[in-house]
């Protein structure tokens, strides 16, 4: 279990548990939540949260928390798993050490390789 506390606006970026689900508790504040489902649907579910509202965020699928209230928000998270395993997405695409070649990531995200090059220089 973990208690995480988001600044006003603070965002938990889009990241994975590969090997763990993760159920939140809202204890204070109002936080935006979302995930995107596996292929080929890929379907974006968010949902805005209260507190003593509980989500959950399953095993494996890219999810994130945003913060959308002016005063600090609190949540309990707890995982499946003694070792859950975190997959921060910008960073391991971004900032993957050997890098990923900028002109393959900007064939898969369909941007210029410039964009590509900008990004990896930021991770």
């Amino acid at each position: 279990m973990v208690r995480i506390d988001y600044a006003p606006w603070g965002l938990n970026a889009p990241h994975t548990h590969p090997r763990a689900t993760e159920i939140l508790t809202v204890l204070e504040g109002t936080l935006q939540v979302g995930f995107v489902t596996s292929n080929p649907d890929n379907r974006f579910i968010t949902k805005v949260l209260q507190k003593g509202d509980v989500f959950v965020f399953p095993v494996g699928l890219v999810h994130f928390q945003r913060n959308v209230g002016n005063g600090y928000a609190v949540v309990i998270a707890a995982l499946s798993s003694q070792n859950p395993g975190a997959i921060t997405i910008g960073n391991a695409v971004f900032g993957a050490n050997p890098a990923i070649p900028a002109d393959i990531l900007a064939k898969a995200f369909q941007v210029d390789k410039s964009v590509v090059d900008q990004l990896q220089a930021k991770f």
